[in-house]
């Protein structure tokens, strides 16, 4: 008997469909902590009230998986795009299928692995920023070298097993407690050093004890929910406008983008990026950043030109103009064009693979710079229309608060845009 929606969500109530703040957390969700994860009962919705029948999901911004997962539970195939690595796993970690018994015996094949080694080369580290593992040449690190150490030894075991699968979602595991044994916090700021970290003090068994009890309760919900009603997936790794040109077609696409607040995503997952292997380089995590989305300024790039169609944007634009030297980044007005560049390409790409009468639910949060905003929701909407799609409706549903730099007033609005495709 496969396990619904309903028995995943256990019926909670949520304060709003943009976030799972206030609401109980789910199981998966705590695999990684993601702070502005939207809720699943978004997609939950968009397969009631969508206006074709829905028997498959497009989510060109994968992030933590919640619309690819929620669709396994409604009944839908899943197919779902991300450029970053670590999060891809992760996604494909939650989507997979397991055999509980043999996860079981696997966890058990790398604790006793790990039990038995004091200690592990740091090599497999070589290349990562050199803040990243204490030494005498640095004031500060994120890792003490005795945590490292077992990290290592944790990858040195995980990398022995015999089944793909398992090391994936092994890897998963560990990666989501990094920060818990760091001396470092993230926020939605980027990455800060703790208070009094240099007294902070991470007995080496301490990893051992959480990956241990972390991955014995993923097995747990694993087997619990393995009774999906649907079980297929497609996880496409890459920039979400090419990866979407060669998907499949889709009665649906939902989705959240980076928002336009000149904060790189991307930062907040460097440490695991870095610590699991992933980046082998400065080259590799500047082709990262390159490749994600036109939403912020902190790495020097071409911006494309803003797109024609929207009065909105073109006013907002001309006041950022006037106001550049009062601007923390003088090229905030062309990240901001740039942004509905590439957002417009999105639903050009979306609008070739949605079948007729398919629909966009696309979860937005506006900007504001300078006192100006940026009504990221209206603006989207003016530009869909020309591209072929019906406007069905903006829904703003919470106010959010701005960053220090773009304000800090809370009365920037989250918005739901629902766009049907015409046909």
């Amino acid at each position: 008997m496969c396990v619904s929606f309903e028995e995943w969500t256990g019926g909670r109530k949520i304060v709003s469909i943009g976030s799972n703040a206030g609401a109980q957390r789910l199981p998966f969700q705590g695999w990684h902590h993601f702070k502005e994860a939207f809720a699943p009962e978004v997609i939950a919705r968009a397969v009631n009230e969508s206006a074709r029948e829905v028997r498959s999901c497009l989510d060109p911004f994968g992030g933590s998986g919640t619309t690819a997962l929620a669709c396994q539970f409604l009944g839908v195939e899943p197919t779902t795009v991300e450029v970053n690595p670590y999060l891809a796993d992760l996604i494909e970690a939650k989507l997979s299928s397991y055999d509980a018994d043999d996860l079981a015996l696997d966890l058990s094949r790398v604790v006793a692995a790990v039990g038995s080694r004091r200690r592990a080369s740091l090599a497999r580290f070589k290349n990562v920023p050199p803040t990243f593992i204490e030494s005498a040449s640095q004031d500060r690190w994120v890792f003490n070298r005795n945590v490292a150490e077992r990290i290592a030894c944790h990858l040195d075991a995980i990398e022995e097993l015999a089944r793909p699968t398992h090391r994936r979602l092994f890897k998963a595991m560990l990666g989501g407690m990094l920060i818990s044994v760091s001396n470092v916090l993230i926020n939605g700021k980027g990455r800060r050093y703790r208070s009094n970290w240099q007294e902070r003090d991470i007995p080496p068994r301490l990893v051992d004890e959480l990956f241990e009890e972390r991955t014995r309760h993923a097995i747990k919900e694993i087997h619990a929910h393995r009774m999906r009603r649907h079980r297929g997936y497609h996880v496409l790794r890459g920039t979400c406008i090419e990866q979407i040109a060669g998907s499949k077609k889709s009665d649906l696409a939902v989705f959240s983008p980076p928002y336009p607040n000149s904060f790189d995503y991307t930062d907040v997952y460097n440490v695991e990026l870095w610590m699991l292997g992933y980046l082998g380089g400065k080259d590799a995590n500047r082709d990262l950043r390159m490749s994600t989305l036109c939403s912020h300024v902190q790495i020097k790039r071409e911006f494309a030109p803003a797109p024609k169609g929207s009065r909105r944007l073109n006013l907002a634009l001309g006041r950022l103009a006037r106001v550049k030297g009062e601007l923390w980044s003088p090229w905030i007005p062309e990240m901001v064009g740039g942004y509905f560049h590439d957002m417009a390409q999105v639903m050009a790409a979306l609008h070739g693979r949605l079948n007729d009468r398919g629909e966009i639910w696309a979860v937005v949060g506006d900007s504001r710079y300078a006192g100006i905003r940026i009504q990221v929701a209206n603006i989207l909407a003016d530009l869909a229309a020309p591209l072929g799609f019906e406007v069905v409706k903006v829904e703003p549903f919470r106010s959010m608060r701005s960053s220090a730099q773009q304000g800090g007033k809370q009365e920037l609005d989250e918005s739901l845009v629902i766009l049907r495709k015409k046909g």
